[in-house]
């Protein structure tokens, strides 16, 4: 399985101050499985091996990903992970964070 993403991140998961791990998190562009249209968001399971050299990153489910252009690095508490899982950035989840309370309705 191989799925080529772009705009991507590897955000590290933190509980406190404990990494709890690290996931990849982009832009579909391809996606030979089908599980994917062009232009979907993934949220992965743990990176199990990441390879900046060979743009592949690999997963604890075993899955493989091609990365494509420079990406980012970006932290998020395991309290906002399931934001990402839903498809929130991590840019877009500081943007949460940072937000007054008495915004969100």
């Amino acid at each position: 399985m191989n799925t080529v993403i772009t705009d991507w991140f590897v955000v590290s998961v933190y509980d406190e101050n404990l990494l709890i791990g690290k996931v990849l998190y982009g832009t579909v562009i391809d996606d030979s499985s089908c599980r994917y249209l062009k232009g979907d968001y993934v949220c992965t399971s743990a990176i199990t091996a990441f390879n900046l050299e060979t743009k592949l990153v690999k997963t604890q489910t075993g899955s493989l990903y091609q990365i494509l252009d420079n990406g980012q690095y970006d932290d998020i508490q395991l309290s906002e992970f399931e934001l990402l899982r839903q498809g929130c950035s991590p840019q877009e989840i500081k943007a949460f964070r940072s937000a007054p309370r008495h915004k969100f309705h």
